[in-house]
């Protein structure tokens, strides 16, 4: 059976290739992608800026359904809507060992040094796909991954309900923020993004408010100007990190949540930490959350959000209306957009068929 992929081949070069399909292992499952996110890193590979393995199939926010299990996997079944929690670890290094995996320095994530789910068939060991509830449209399955991330991130703020938060930035992230500060009775919850869009889904998502970062001074009023006990940094900058620190309350805890360039800095006086009493902690990717969001994902409304589908033969576009964000999230429909949306998948023995809608924001 041949495949068709998306591969990652350096700068700018993403190529659709035709390979032979290859039977999964005795603890592995085959899975149809249906849906996948195109996240900010999917961005940065292809740009250059974030390092992957050569000829990677790109993906890694994936929901899909089996279409082969192996010998030895149990608790799956084919027919079965999963989600894949896309990291692998040494298992061996000191931070696995204190169950900090995702801290392990030898972790490859699929979609960046592991083929991801930018294909027309995925295979991964059975424990990392978790089933969905069948009815679940995949465009929100695939929004598990991120989800996992946030709750991590969540964790690591750790809030006290009944105070307010600021989320700098409302992409899907800070959506997803915005939607787990309300579930965690965090009020207000106030956002500030630039564009009026973005502030529109922040408003959909259940923000009390969403503002131009240039009111900043009128979100603070929000506080009775003691500032935010919480502050998350959702975009991925010093200069956020910067304002983070001026906008928070005495005691207060600042997550830095975006990913930052690797060479953005950020000015910070010591003595504003040391007298205000301020915590700043960082979260990366998702240890032990994926369980957590597929419960939570029907009750976030994360159907709120207004997607964009793109064929797999259309992923130049879908990575540039990434980059532009003329959607709230973008997604790429290895076996057609019905099928994304969620109409009926690929049949087991049907894996192989290609469909190519045009995009149906």
């Amino acid at each position: 059976m041949l495949l068709t992929e998306a591969r990652f081949f350096g700068v700018g070069d993403v190529r659709l290739l035709r390979s032979e399909a290859t039977p999964p292992g005795p603890l592995e499952v085959a899975i149809a992608p249906l849906a996948v996110g195109v996240c900010g890193t999917d961005s940065h590979i292809v740009a250059g800026s974030f390092a992957a393995a050569p000829q990677v199939v790109l993906g890694h926010e994936v929901c899909g359904r089996i279409t082969e299990v192996g010998a030895a996997v149990d608790g799956l079944t084919v027919g079965d809507l999963v989600t894949v929690e896309p990291h692998d670890y040494c298992t061996r290094c000191t931070y696995c060992r204190l169950g900090q995996e995702h801290l392990c320095d030898a972790k490859r994530g699929y979609g960046v040094k592991l083929d991801g789910g930018m294909t027309e068939r995925m295979v991964v060991p059975a424990r990392i796909a978790y089933r969905l509830p069948a009815a679940t449209p995949p465009w929100i399955g695939a929004m598990t991954e991120p989800l996992a991330c946030c709750l991590h991130g969540m964790d690591q703020l750790d809030p006290r309900s009944g105070l307010p938060v600021l989320i700098f930035g409302a992409g899907p992230a800070g959506a997803m923020m915005v939607a787990l500060a309300r579930a965690r009775g965090l009020a207000p919850v106030v956002v500030l993004d630039p564009r009026a869009d973005r502030r529109a889904a922040a408003l959909r998502m259940g923000a009390d408010a969403a503002l131009d970062p240039a009111s900043l001074d009128e979100a603070v009023a929000l506080t009775d100007g003691l500032g935010f006990p919480h502050v998350i940094d959702a975009v991925g900058s010093g200069r956020i990190l910067e304002s983070a620190i001026t906008v928070s309350s005495r005691g207060g805890r600042i997550l830095v949540f975006g990913v930052a360039r690797p060479d953005d800095e950020a000015r910070v006086r010591p003595n504003d930490i040391f007298a205000r009493e301020l915590t700043l902690v960082g979260a990366v990717i998702n240890p032990y959350t994926h369980h957590r969001a597929v419960q939570l994902l029907p009750s976030l409304g994360l159907d709120r959000l207004r997607p964009a589908f793109y064929g797999l033969d259309q992923l130049p576009e879908a990575l540039e209306a990434q980059r532009a964000g003329t959607a709230d999230k973008v997604f790429v429909a290895p076996h057609g957009i019905p099928a994304a949306r969620g109409a009926a998948g690929p049949s087991p023995d049907s894996a192989s068929a290609r469909p190519r809608p045009p995009n149906a924001p």
